[in-house]
């Protein structure tokens, strides 16, 4: 959980999931929207790789990210329950024949 909230103490590194929540990218691609150097943008890469939110594959002379969610839910879902706090009501909440509905 630490090496995600590391990861996305950065902007730039946030700003690079942002860009991943609309599909796989190449490390180019992804570059061109940040001023800062190649050697920059790779330190930003591994450290999302470590975290996990990122993967990457080759692609010829190119490497292309994936974002990977499930890693960033999984990281807030334990961080709220450090707190004791819950993100959806489970069913082991309810009393017996209640259902949890938003709309009533």
């Amino acid at each position: 959980m630490s090496t995600v909230f590391k990861a996305l103490s950065d902007p730039t590194r946030r700003k690079v999931l942002e860009l991943l929540r609309k599909g796989p990218h190449s490390a180019g691609e992804l570059a061109e929207h940040f001023a800062v150097s190649k050697a920059t943008m790779s330190s930003h890469f591994a450290v999302l790789r470590e975290a996990g939110l990122v993967v990457s594959e080759k692609d010829g002379k190119q490497v292309i990210y994936h974002l990977r969610l499930s890693v960033l839910e999984d990281a807030l879902l334990d961080f709220t329950r450090l707190f004791g706090w819950s993100l959806a009501p489970s069913a082991e909440d309810s009393p017996k024949g209640e259902t949890h509905d938003e709309t009533r």
